[in-house]
């Protein structure tokens, strides 16, 4: 993969949340969201806060989905970010 993003974007790999619930129960795939977190892969040179390898938390609607070497990424803008997770 070989994608640099431009200005205050980035480049996110979404992180699968947990299959089970807290009581135990688990939760079909068909039944799953998408996951609202990811693993930041690249980010722009406008990107101040954020640094690759943060987990950061966006919201369900962000960004751009985009396939490279047959793997989903998203692109976010830095305001598609809700926090990052420490």
């Amino acid at each position: 993969m070989n994608f640099q993003p431009l200005g205050d974007r980035l480049l996110v790999e979404r992180v699968e949340e947990a299959t089970t619930t807290a009581s135990g129960i688990i939760i079909p795939d068909n039944a799953k969201e998408k996951p609202s977190r990811g693993k930041v892969l690249a980010i722009g040179s406008d990107v101040e806060d954020i640094n690759v390898d943060d987990i950061v938390v966006f919201g369900k609607y962000a960004g751009t989905d985009l396939i490279l070497d047959d793997n989903e990424y998203l692109v976010l803008e830095v305001s598609d970010v809700l926090g990052i997770i420490k």
